[in-house]
C-alpha cells in the first residue's frame, strides 16, 4: 500500500509540469507558459512499495477554453536505466528525499500496474488519502485472461498508444473530453475501457474516458 506523506516537494509537481507539457505531441496549448492547476486523479500501489504511481489530471486554464490533461507519473528514488526520454525532471521530497519523476507511459512498474487494473487484480487508490479506495475510477472488460505488459509506447496528436508485439493495444487519452449524460458507450472494437472524473474549471464534476484497450489492432 502507498503511504501519502504531507510534506513539502521541491520544485512541486504542478512546477515541474508546466515546463514539461509544451514539448508532448498531444499538448494544445499555444507559445506561452501553461497556468496548470489540478483538476483530480488517482494512483496505483507498487506490489514491491518502490515506486509511487499517479494518474494526474491538471487543467491548463491558459487556454481556451482550458484543456485538460491525463498524465500517469511515476515516481522513483533512483533514475530508471534507459529512460531518459521519458523524464519529467527530479524533485526534493521532504521525506524521501530526490525523486526522479517520469512520464509513467514508458515506466515498466506503472504499465503492468495499469494492466493488472484492468485485468481486476489491482484496484484504484484514492489520489490524497492512504488506503482508500477511489470508487470513481470504474473499469470494464469483455473477454479473460492476462493482458501482456510488454508493451511500446509512442505520442502522437491524439495521446499516448501503448502496443505490444501480440497485437494488444492500450490507448490513453492525454486530453481528456467530457462523455455525454447516460452510460458510457465503449469506442468502436474496444475489448475494454477504463473511465474516471475530474474537477472542472467551474469546480463542476466532469467523466470520460482514461483508456480503451483493443486487441489485434494498434492503437
Amino acid at each position: 500500500m502507498a503511504v501519502i506523506h504531507r510534506t513539502v516537494l521541491e520544485p512541486t509537481k504542478l512546477e515541474l509540469l508546466t515546463a514539461w507539457l509544451p514539448s508532448r505531441p498531444w499538448y494544445r496549448g499555444g507559445a506561452g507558459e501553461p497556468r496548470l492547476t489540478k483538476a483530480g486523479g488517482f494512483r496505483l500501489d507498487d506490489p514491491q512499495g518502490e515506486v509511487g504511481i499517479e494518474f494526474m489530471a491538471v487543467t491548463d486554464t491558459s487556454a481556451a477554453p482550458p484543456v485538460t490533461y491525463l498524465l500517469p507519473l511515476t515516481y522513483r528514488g533512483a533514475a530508471l536505466d534507459g529512460a531518459e526520454h521519458a523524464l519529467v525532471g527530479t524533485m526534493e521530497h521532504g521525506v524521501l528525499g530526490r525523486r526522479w519523476a517520469y512520464d509513467g507511459c514508458h515506466d515498466p512498474v506503472l504499465v503492468a500496474q495499469l494492466a493488472a487494473l484492468i485485468e481486476g487484480r489491482a484496484q484504484a487508490q484514492d489520489q490524497n488519502v492512504s488506503d482508500t479506495p477511489d470508487r470513481e475510477v470504474v473499469v470494464s472488460r469483455t473477454g479473460e485472461g492476462s493482458l501482456p505488459t510488454d508493451f511500446t509506447a509512442a505520442d502522437d496528436r491524439e495521446g499516448t498508444a501503448l502496443t505490444s508485439p501480440h497485437g494488444t493495444a492500450l490507448r490513453l487519452h492525454r486530453v481528456l473530453q467530457p462523455a455525454p449524460d447516460g452510460p458510457f458507450v465503449a469506442p468502436r472494437g474496444a475489448v475494454g475501457q477504463v473511465t474516471g472524473s475530474w474537477q472542472l474549471p467551474d469546480a463542476t464534476r466532469a467523466r470520460g474516458v482514461f483508456a480503451v484497450l483493443r486487441t489485434g489492432t494498434r492503437a
